[in-house]
C-alpha cells in the first residue's frame, strides 16, 4: 500500500506543476488556489506538496531543468557527430522550453538542486562546442563562451519568433533547430 501512495503523491506533484505551469504562463500572479483547482485537486493538497509559493517555484525551476537535461541525455550528444548530436539537443530543449516556457523564462532564485542541474546542462553544452569545434564546424580561434551565450539566445529567442503565433508550422521544433543551428554556424550573411 506505501507503494500505491507514493506513486499517488508522485501523480499529484507532476499534475500540480504541469497545471502551475500553463495558469502561471496565463497569469504570473496566479493563487495557490488557481493551480489547485487546474490540476483538478483540492487547495490543501497543494499546500501538503508545496508549503508555500515559493516551494511551488522553486519545485517547477528543478522539474524543468530535469526535463532539459532528459533531453540532452535522451539526444545522445556523444555517440553522434556533433552536427547530428547538436541539431537533435537543439531540437529536444526547443520542445522542452515550448511546454516550460513559463517556468524557463522566470528569475526564480537557484536551488542548490536547479543549480546543479543548471552546471550539467552547461556542461554538456561547453562539451558539445568543444566538439564541433573540434570537427570543423566552428573556427579553431572561436570564442567558445561567446558561441554558448550566443546559442542560448538563439535558443531563448527561437520560441519567440515574430509572427509564430500566427503560423504554428513556424513553432515546429525541428524547424526551429534548423534555424539556430544556421544561425550558430553561419550567422546572417550571405552563404559562399
Amino acid at each position: 500500500m506505501g507503494r500505491a501512495l507514493r506513486a499517488d503523491a508522485e501523480r499529484s506533484v507532476r499534475a500540480i506543476l504541469e497545471a502551475a505551469e500553463q495558469v502561471l504562463a496565463r497569469d504570473a500572479g496566479a493563487s495557490m488556489e488557481q493551480i489547485a483547482e487546474a490540476a483538478g485537486l483540492t487547495r490543501i493538497t497543494v499546500h501538503r506538496r508545496f508549503a508555500n509559493r515559493q516551494a511551488l517555484l522553486e519545485a517547477l525551476a528543478v522539474s524543468a531543468k530535469q526535463q532539459l537535461l532528459d533531453a540532452i541525455d535522451e539526444a545522445r550528444p556523444d555517440t553522434a557527430p556533433a552536427l547530428v548530436a547538436l541539431y537533435r539537443v537543439t531540437a529536444n530543449v526547443l520542445r522542452v522550453k515550448s511546454a516550460w516556457r513559463f517556468t524557463l523564462s522566470h528569475s526564480t532564485p537557484h536551488t542548490a538542486t536547479a543549480a546543479a542541474l543548471w552546471a550539467e546542462i552547461d556542461t554538456h553544452t561547453v562539451e558539445l562546442l568543444n566538439r564541433a569545434q573540434h570537427e570543423g564546424l566552428l573556427a579553431p580561434d572561436t570564442d567558445l563562451d561567446w558561441t554558448r551565450q550566443v546559442y542560448y539566445a538563439l535558443l531563448s529567442e527561437a520560441l519567440d519568433r515574430p509572427g509564430a503565433d500566427k503560423d504554428p508550422a513556424a513553432q515546429d521544433p525541428d524547424v526551429l533547430a534548423t534555424l539556430v543551428i544556421d544561425t550558430l554556424l553561419h550567422g546572417a550573411g550571405p552563404r559562399g
